[in-house]
């Protein structure tokens, strides 16, 4: 298996700096996840083969603690700031009047976060925030997650490169979709995302994010027998580092400026977002003889893009109802011309943010496109303002006319109709999920197509199609049909638990449900409890307890409920009976290569007998259990001084 382990490892390492460094991928993603996933299940039965610079540290490892303080071995100054051509021909000239005639690299300023990494013997061992410039944060594991960072080169050189971390523009809007489907605030621009998900303490949450990363200097570039700002950048394009290509070698600050006045207008062609052009002396003898100020290079400046806001009016405000019932504003425009497109609409984000910048329909308002890609509405021309009437939130849902809800901690405003018609179809989509109801055969095609043919409004229509209503659809024959009803008829024997995740209670998920469900045993106790018998189960806090009250006093809910429990529903949960409580309360951590059962049968053992597992030490784990080959985990142990047993120490225990 190690020779296998090793190939998938080589192969995949190719791979990734294919599509994410070259973007010229030689196999299509469908194939890259199934070695991955090959991969991933390889090395978790034979731990001692996965190496830190696996293509498996990209899905991100377990959740931090804290991120510790990193000192830069050279500062990370900021750079001064031009803003108008005068400034840029004032720069060029204090240039030229300290070191005589000089060519420039101008490179894109990417909207981002500045990181550092360091490679010791060709391998990535640290990343670190720049932080002040003088200390950063520690942020390594989730640098890893980063596909266009190579965790090893082809080189045994101790350096340190410097770049720019961001979020393409495509990542930043399907992350703020999600954000607004779950009613959470969304990002204002991908620069204040990807800062976000680079200081997230489970890497695992930056993994998602789909970030990469442009680096564009080295802090010893003699080390890579480089004498210019573009040869160094060549020279990290042959280590597999990505760097930007759109830098550009000018020989006179008119040519710079023609750069500048290019990519003025064009940037928002690129798929990520920039926020001015970088101007560097190209020479690197040259630079150290111009020298610092306390602050920033003498050699370099970054010219700043004006911001483009234009003014335009709102004619109104057209509310749309997602998945989990989120009810989101959206400005109607009198269409204008911003960052070279045409804008008819443009984001409200939510209702308390209309009320805090008191936007009113009628309005002149100010516009711009948030990191250069949604257009939103900046603030109201108040002066401007006649008789426009204060615009009220919306106290029924504009889709089934159900009074809404906000929801304490939340800035989203919902409708919790479980009837409501804009929310039905993707409801029923996840009711008959797998982690659900789990009804094979009634995927998201077939259940749009009996939405469209009016044969369900609601989940507990799904109990009453029969046979001729399905046979004369297309594409539905004889086998389908009857396999289909088979699936719907299985399904009502599911437990409480997977009938609760099935209704789509907000902030519920499968092992919440799982908990409530054995708590109450019933339905019937569940529409009962209150908020304060729900949170007095373990791990169920305040934000669970409000959702599920909300939800099982609300009077539709309760009658899409009975029609349920008529269809034949099961509406009960059986508690798994524990084998015993000898590790009741204790907390377990599993490293290494266990021998005599596997990873998933020694977490199963210590959970029925009252224990749980956790994925890393802290001062709260009472045991260790270390098998062949355990690291990191087990010298921390020790350091804190907790319990380890050994496999055959646990298993006697066990015994006992």
């Amino acid at each position: 298996m190690k020779e296998r382990i090793r190939e998938l490892q080589k192969l995949l390492t190719r791979y990734n700096y294919e599509y994410h460094v070259e973007d010229n991928p030689s196999i299509p993603d469908s194939e890259y996840d199934k070695l991955l996933h090959e991969l991933i299940e390889l090395e978790g039965k034979y731990p001692e083969y996965k190496t830190d610079t696996s293509p498996t540290v990209r899905v991100g490892g377990e959740i931090l603690s804290g991120f510790e303080k990193v000192e830069h071995s050279l500062p990370m100054l900021s750079l001064g700031n031009a803003f108008n051509e005068e400034d840029l021909r004032a720069f060029d000239q204090r240039v030229r009047n300290n070191a005589g005639e000089v060519t420039y690299m101008c490179e894109l300023k990417i909207d981002g976060l500045a990181v550092s990494l360091t490679y010791e013997e060709g391998r990535f061992t640290r990343g670190a925030t720049r932080g002040d410039g003088t200390v950063g944060e520690n942020i390594t594991e989730n640098l890893r997650t980063i596909h266009a960072i190579p965790l090893t080169v082809d080189s045994d050189l101790t350096f340190e490169v410097r770049g720019e971390a961001y979020m393409p523009k495509r990542s930043f809007i399907n992350l703020n979709e999600k954000r607004a489907e779950e009613g959470k605030q969304e990002f204002q621009n991908p620069r204040n995302a990807a800062a976000g998900s680079l200081r997230q303490l489970d890497p695992k949450l930056a993994a998602a994010r789909n970030l990469s990363v442009f680096l564009y200097s080295v802090t010893s570039p003699e080390a890579l027998d480089a004498e210019s700002q573009s040869g160094a950048l060549d020279k990290l394009d042959e280590l597999g580092f990505k760097t930007n290509k759109e830098r550009r070698l000018m020989t006179s600050i008119d040519e710079v400026i023609e750069y500048v006045d290019y990519w003025t207008t064009h940037r928002s062609e690129l798929a990520y977002e920039i926020d001015g052009i970088v101007i560097k002396v190209n020479n690197l003898s040259t630079q150290e003889e111009l020298g610092y100020t306390v602050k920033s290079p003498r050699w370099a400046i970054a010219y700043k893009f004006p911001a483009e806001e234009v003014v335009t009016e709102i004619l109104d405000i057209e509310l749309t109802v997602g998945r989990t019932g989120v009810i989101t504003p959206t400005a109607i425009l009198e269409p204008v011309k911003v960052a070279g497109t045409t804008v008819g609409r443009a984001s409200l984000h939510n209702h308390e943010l209309i009320e805090e910048r008191d936007i009113r329909i009628g309005d002149k308002v100010v516009i711009r496109k948030a990191g250069d890609i949604i257009p939103e509405v900046v603030k109201s021309l108040k002066e401007e303002r006649t008789d426009q009437a204060v615009y009220e939130a919306p106290t029924t849902c504009p889709s089934c006319g159900h009074d809404t809800v906000h929801l304490e901690d939340e800035v989203a405003i919902r409708c919790i109709n479980p009837a409501c018609p804009a929310q039905l179809t993707e409801g029923i989509i996840h009711f008959v999920s797998r982690g659900a109801m789990n009804i094979d055969g009634l995927g998201e095609k077939v259940v749009r197509q009996l939405f469209d043919a009016e044969l369900i409004t609601d989940v507990s229509d799904l109990y009453k199609l029969q046979y001729d209503d399905l046979i004369g659809l297309e594409r539905m024959g004889d086998k389908k049909v009857t396999n289909l009803l088979n699936a719907i008829e299985a399904s009502k024997t599911a437990p409480l638990s997977k009938l609760l995740f099935g209704l789509g209670i907000r902030f519920l998920g499968s092992k919440a449900s799982k908990l409530i469900a054995e708590e109450y045993g019933s339905m019937e106790e569940v529409l009962n409890a209150t908020k304060e018998q729900l949170i007095e189960i373990p791990e169920i806090g305040d934000k669970i307890a409000d959702s599920i009250v909300t939800y099982t006093q609300n009077e539709d809910f309760i009658e899409l409920v009975n029609k349920l429990e008529t269809a034949g529903l099961n509406l009960t949960e059986e508690k798994e009976e524990l084998s015993g409580t000898v590790f009741d309360g204790m907390t377990f951590v599993l490293t290494g290569k266990l021998v005599e059962m596997t990873r998933g049968e020694a977490k199963e053992s210590i959970e029925s007998y009252g224990g749980k597992v956790t994925g890393s030490v802290s001062k709260n784990t009472d045991v260790v259990v270390a098998g062949e080959d355990a690291g990191s985990k087990l010298e921390k142990a020790n350091e804190l001084g907790i319990t380890v047993w050994n496999e055959r120490e646990f298993i006697e225990k066990l015994g006992q």
